[in-house]
């Protein structure tokens, strides 16, 4: 039988007139917004067992989707079942609400279904887990070169609270490298630029800005609430601190670092994974001498690679908020920009960590800032 093509407004007509409306989208893109009283059932599910849903084969139905190509070929696939009464709605939801007839919407409101309307089309996000990011809570320690693109991003994608530490000022050779400060913000806290470059971007993001150097005093009271720590410092003691403390509290760190034309990123998840994730001192058990370890401002670093690195961090972290796809964490990932190369090492747990192995008592926390070069990406 041939598939009747309707109008958005002779299906309306129809409808009320007692035809069944069947929206065939995934349920993530009927949280867009939907044809008001359509029945949604998605597309493979109607094609597998249509009498299930459609019992009667006589009955007229209107089939819509998006743009009306894939309800066209459902209708196919029901009048080869036998179904005799089958519409399609020319141009789909799109054209059904150009038209401006009446539609249905999740309980959200207009910014909201506008601003992540991307990430609510995506099944592994749609509307649950865009509402997990926008209840989540994350830590940014350093508003470096690091934490500049991951809290662009983190901003963006729709995170409730961002909590940024660090207690640094804006200085002019910083600008070659951390994106989120400007000329005219050189010698106010980087916080405070933090707070007025992402609220600009998004005004929903709730920015916690605390002018602080992380230490052992301080590290649980930064960690409270927080559902993901962000790595964005570039020294030692400030790495240290995180890793026990998320390994102490069950939190997962995203660890990134960069030096010169090379950087590396990882999950230190050990606190929720003991015995099967490493945390940072499986990798560093010590800290290593200041010679050894010189800081951005003592060897250089190519501005773009901390962009890479901070990506990849804001990458991950949303990742495990949404609980989706596979973490970076008992993996070290290896930038080289010069060779354009990544290279990845898989990371055991230390069954003899101080830290993270199963069963050993937290040993404290312990400063190390009189032994390691102090900096900030």
């Amino acid at each position: 039988m041939q598939i009747r093509i309707l109008s958005p407004n002779e299906a309306h007509a129809r409808q009320r007139a007692g035809a069944v409306l069947v929206d065939v989208r995934a349920a993530h893109e009927r949280a867009l917004g939907m044809a008001v009283d359509a029945s949604g059932i998605v597309r493979e599910a109607l094609q597998a067992d249509p009498t299930a849903h459609l019992p009667d084969p006589g009955m007229e139905i209107l089939l819509i989707c998006q743009r009306g190509a894939r309800s066209l070929q459902v209708a196919e696939i029901l009048a080869a079942r036998g179904y005799r009464n089958l519409s399609s709605v020319e141009g789909g939801t799109d054209a059904w609400d150009a038209a401006g007839l009446p539609m249905q919407r999740a309980d959200v409101d207009a910014d909201f279904s506008e601003r992540y309307s991307r990430h609510l089309r995506l099944p592994d996000v749609g509307l649950q887990g865009q509402q997990a990011l926008e209840a989540a809570r994350v830590l940014l320690v350093g508003a470096g070169g690091l934490g500049s693109p991951a809290a662009y991003y983190l901003a963006a994608a729709g995170i409730g609270t961002l909590r940024i530490a660090d207690d640094d000022v804006v200085d002019r050779s910083n600008l070659q490298r951390q994106i989120l400060h400007t000329d005219a913000r050189i010698g106010m806290p980087k916080v405070e630029s933090a707070t007025l470059a992402l609220s600009a971007l998004n005004p929903r993001t709730r920015i916690e800005a605390v002018r602080e150097r992380i230490t052992s005093d301080n590290v649980e009271r930064l960690l409270d609430g927080i559902d993901v720590v962000v790595d964005g410092a570039d020294n030692f003691p400030a790495r240290y601190l995180l890793n026990d403390a998320c390994v102490k509290l069950g939190k997962p760190l995203v660890y990134g670092a960069v030096h010169r034309f090379e950087g590396q990123a990882s999950v230190f998840d050990a606190g929720r994974h003991r015995g099967s994730a490493p945390c940072y001192r499986c990798l560093f058990p010590e800290p290593p001498p200041p010679e050894s370890a010189p800081n951005c401002a003592e060897a250089g670093v190519l501005g773009v690679l901390p962009g890479v690195i901070g990506l990849l961090q804001a990458t991950e972290a949303i990742k495990l908020l949404l609980g989706i796809g596979d973490p970076l964490r008992g993996r070290l990932l290896q930038f080289d920009a010069l060779a354009m190369r990544f290279r990845e090492t898989r990371l055991l747990p230390d069954p003899q960590c101080p830290v993270c192995a199963p069963g050993c008592a937290f040993p404290g926390y312990v400063d190390y800032a009189a032994f390691c070069a102090g900096g900030e990406a």
